[in-house]
């Protein structure tokens, strides 16, 4: 059975504490995949995704300004 939102109580959460889930869980995927060898499609990608970034770095958005907006939107 896939585990739900209500059988996990996840829906009592606020929406901060399901973001916090969230990357919890993202944090610990992460960890698991970077021990995972990459193919050749995702290091073509990972080098093209690379280059563009520093062709221009300031198109980059901080993580922590795209939470905020998502949050604040959430507010509304």
């Amino acid at each position: 059975m896939t585990p739900t939102l209500e059988s996990l109580g996840i829906h009592h959460l606020t929406v901060a504490e399901r973001l916090a889930l969230v990357a919890a869980i993202w944090d610990s995927i992460a960890d698991e995949v970077e021990r995972a060898p990459l193919t050749e499609a995702e290091c073509a990608e990972i080098d093209r995704r690379l280059a563009a970034h520093e062709a221009d770095p300031s198109a980059a958005i901080p993580w922590e300004q795209v939470r905020d907006e998502a949050l604040a939107r959430l507010r509304r």
